[in-house]
């Protein structure tokens, strides 16, 4: 399992703490891989792109008329996080359907 996501970010400690086989991938450092960023966006579209993040607000309105997946790659940071795999299977948040499906009873 791998989350992607940000190492001082409060949600994504939380997530880590109750999923210990998980491994971070801090995006800001090592970034998310084309194919995983991929399929996310294929599986997520617009919900990937977090427009109430500090970064967004940093941004110009040209740049926010960028393509989602270029301004994710240019700007990881911007990403809804966290975005977890497992299996395979992507899940994005860490509201309680995502921890439903990931904790075990």
């Amino acid at each position: 399992m791998q989350l992607f996501g940000l190492k001082n970010c409060d949600t994504c400690r939380k997530a880590l703490k109750l999923l210990p086989e998980a491994t971070l991938v801090d995006v800001r450092a090592d970034g998310v891989p084309d194919d995983v960023l991929e399929r996310a966006y294929a599986e997520f579209e617009g919900k990937l792109v977090n427009t109430r993040s500090t970064t967004w607000r940093g941004l110009s309105e040209a740049e926010r008329e960028t393509p989602a997946l270029d301004l994710l790659r240019a700007h990881p940071a911007l990403m809804k996080r966290p975005l977890i795999e497992d299996d395979g299977k992507l899940y994005l948040g860490w509201d309680k359907s995502v921890q439903q499906a990931l904790l075990p009873e």
